[in-house]
């Protein structure tokens, strides 16, 4: 079977950075788009950035230049480097990816299980 594993969450203080990693692992026959998502207290699940396996990348407006999404295709990973973090981005972190692969090698939409970013002072 196909699993998304991420990791690289925890506590940072403002201004600080953190670099959450996902890796898809099984069954993988390919990988189209990569992305994360975010879920704060509260809220609803958010689109924070996305890249497709060409590495065409783009980002919710709140984090753009401060966010870099890149995926390594060799090592079926994609990365989010968060810098100049604040409160407001505090969040359960989700990585997604549309995988070809499974038990019967099909398209199919991916999520990880999330991984906790808190940034507090």
């Amino acid at each position: 079977q196909v699993r998304l594993a991420e990791s690289g969450g925890g506590l940072v203080q403002p201004g600080g950075s953190l670099r959450l990693s996902c890796v898809a692992a099984g069954s993988i026959l390919g990988i189209n788009a990569m992305g994360w998502y975010r879920q704060g207290p509260g809220k609803e699940r958010e689109l924070v950035a996305s890249i497709t396996s060409g590495g065409r990348s783009e980002y919710a407006g709140s984090v753009k230049g401060r966010f870099t999404i890149s995926r390594d295709n060799a090592k079926n990973t994609v990365y989010l480097q968060m810098n100049s973090l604040i409160p407001e981005d505090t969040a359960v972190y989700y990585c997604k990816a549309e995988i070809l692969g499974g038990r019967y090698a099909a398209w199919n939409v991916y999520w990880g299980q999330g991984t906790q970013v808190t940034v507090t002072s």
